[in-house]
C-alpha cells in the first residue's frame, strides 16, 4: 500500500499562547517530531498549511485557515493526484505516532483513533467526498467530517499519544522523557 503522510499544522494554537508547530521537545520542533514519526509508514511525509523549510507543503483547500479539514482536504487531493493509496494523518502537537497505531489505522476504508482525531487514515478516493462537504457547509469541524464520512473508530488499550495543547502539556512531556 502506498501512504502519503500528513502533518496538519495550519491550525492558530490559540490555546498554546504562540506556534506550537515551532515549539521545541529536545532542540527539535514539535512539527519535526510529527513529521519524524510519520516517516517510517509512508512513502512520503507533506505539511499542510504551514511553512517549513525542508518539507512538502501543502495549502489548505480549498481556501487558507480552514483548519484541520483544509490540510486534509489538500492531503487527500495531493494522493488522489500522486497514487497514492491514502494520506496517514497526524497534528503537529503529536510529536508521536506508534506502530501499533500505524498499523490498526491503514486498511480498508476510513479509520480514526478513538479520542484523538488527528490521528487518522483516509483513503485518497474520499478526496472528492470532502470537498462536497466543505461545500456543503460553513462548519469546518474535523468532528462533522468524522459523521459524515464514518470511519472506523481504532481502539489501543493503553496507547497514550502525546498532545500537546499548552505550554503545560509540553512541559510535563518534557519531564517525563
Amino acid at each position: 500500500m502506498r501512504v502519503l503522510g500528513a502533518v496538519l499544522a495550519g491550525g492558530r494554537s490559540s490555546r498554546f499562547g504562540s506556534d506550537k508547530a515551532l515549539a521545541l521537545l529536545e532542540g527539535v520542533s514539535l512539527l519535526d517530531h510529527a513529521r519524524a514519526a510519520l516517516a517510517p509508514f509512508c512513502a512520503e511525509v507533506v505539511v499542510c498549511g504551514h511553512p517549513h523549510p525542508s518539507a512538502r507543503v501543502l495549502a489548505d483547500r480549498p481556501a487558507p485557515d480552514m483548519g484541520p479539514l483544509g490540510g486534509l482536504n489538500a492531503a487527500l487531493h495531493e494522493a488522489l493526484a500522486g497514487g497514492f493509496d491514502g494520506v496517514l494523518v497526524t497534528g503537529c502537537d503529536m510529536p508521536g505516532f506508534p506502530p501499533a497505531l500505524a498499523h490498526a489505522l491503514i486498511g480498508e476504508g476510513a479509520a480514526v483513533l478513538e479520542g484523538q482525531p488527528l490521528a487518522a487514515w483516509w483513503p485518497s478516493d474520499l478526496a472528492d467526498a470532502l470537498d462536497l462537504h466543505l461545500a456543503e457547509t460553513s462548519k469546518h469541524s474535523i468532528y462533522g467530517w468524522i459523521e459524515k464520512a464514518k470511519p472506523r473508530i481504532v481502539t489501543i488499550p493503553d496507547l497514550v499519544l502525546p498532545n500537546v495543547n499548552r505550554p503545560g502539556d509540553l512541559e510535563a512531556l518534557t519531564r517525563r522523557d
